[in-house]
């Protein structure tokens, strides 16, 4: 999560799961651009594991790895990895074997429990103050991952890098988002990739430039407009913390949500790429009410243009789930996920 815009801070067995909703996932491998219809559905998913101790080796910290049955349970069927890779970088920019080793786990559980796994490098502190050093970075991680599941986890799908914005500009993200297409591509050709939209107010979704044969690519952009409501009270920041109560859901409100999302459409519809709304979401000082208005307006509308959504986060800041309680926070689980009429 960087709001609109600005980040503040058993394998026999789980291989065969992998397989067979590989097969099930695999569909969209002819040239060309294809329609959204004809990409895997991640349907409903939410944000894991950005600021978890599991990476250091820590267990219950405080993600569960069983919280992925709670998960699938409530009726999500992604989750959305956010893998902060670049801290587990050594010397020549290398992976440290062992953190791979703790994500290849991970992938594997997220298998097991019938969810589709996005693993996302989520490294937008350095990507948008550094360009250069980032690129270096992003280049370096891609290959080994790319490398590291040629082959393996047909299903898993890659996201190349969450809201590249800052310093970035349309220009330059498009060129480092294709060279690290390239890089993915000459071992994963098959892969389903999530590419990001410049992550600005705008939403400059007609600057992206990606290849023309490539139909196994998912446009994404997150959403957290407007953001003084989405952020009130927010302690991180001098400013959001001194606002709210805020509320959201006039006709005003609901028509300036549903302007921004029909630009998406439309581009999707002219490029016919599937579109993923990768983040939305408000934080806990909100009032309830309009907290669970916006939630349910943004997963509503999403799913009617067709588009898969995972919403920010499970745990920690803006939480669907009480860590403590080992719970659902019910009204956020309702507007996410409201039960069969």
């Amino acid at each position: 999560m960087t709001a609109i815009r600005a980040r503040w801070p058993r394998i026999s067995s789980l291989a065969a799961r992998a397989f067979c909703l590989a097969s099930v996932l695999c569909q969209a491998c002819a040239v060309g651009p294809a329609a959204a219809g004809d990409m895997p559905r991640l349907g409903r998913g939410i944000n894991i594991l950005g600021y978890d101790g599991i990476w250091e080796g820590g267990q219950n910290a405080p993600f569960r790895l069983d919280n992925l049955t709670a998960i699938k349970k409530a009726g999500f069927s992604h989750v959305r990895i956010n893998f902060f890779g670049f801290k587990f970088m050594g010397p020549g920019n290398v992976l440290d074997e062992i953190v791979l080793r703790r994500l290849d786990a991970v992938i594997e559980e997220v298998f097991a429990r019938g969810l589709i796994p996005v693993l996302d490098e989520h490294d937008t502190h350095v990507c948008q103050s550094d360009v250069s050093g980032c690129a270096e970075k992003l280049r370096a991680f891609w290959r080994q991952i790319a490398e590291r599941y040629a082959g393996k986890y047909p299903g898993l799908v890659f996201e190349v890098l969450n809201e590249p914005g800052g310093q970035m500009t349309s220009a330059s993200w498009n060129t480092l988002l294709n060279e690290c297409l390239g890089i993915i591509r000459r071992t994963n050709p098959e892969r389903q990739v999530v590419a990001a939209v410049l992550n600005v107010d705008e939403i400059p979704v007609d600057e992206l430039a990606l290849p023309a044969d490539d139909g196994n690519i998912i446009v994404t952009f997150h959403y957290y407009a407007p953001i003084r409501f989405t952020h009130q009270g927010a302690p991180w920041s001098r400013t959001f913390s001194r606002i709210g109560p805020l509320d959201w859901g006039s006709p005003d409100d609901e028509a300036k949500a549903a302007a921004d999302f029909n630009k998406m459409k439309l581009w999707a519809e002219k490029e016919k790429r599937p579109v993923y709304l990768g983040e939305f979401g408000v934080y806990e000082r909100a009032p309830s009410d309009s907290r669970v208005r916006y939630l349910s307006f943004m997963a509503r509308s999403a799913e009617k243009l067709g588009w898969a959504w995972a919403y920010w986060q499970f745990d920690h800041d803006f939480a669907a789930f009480d860590s403590v309680r080992q719970a659902w926070r019910p009204d956020i689980l309702r507007a996410l996920t409201p039960p069969p009429r």
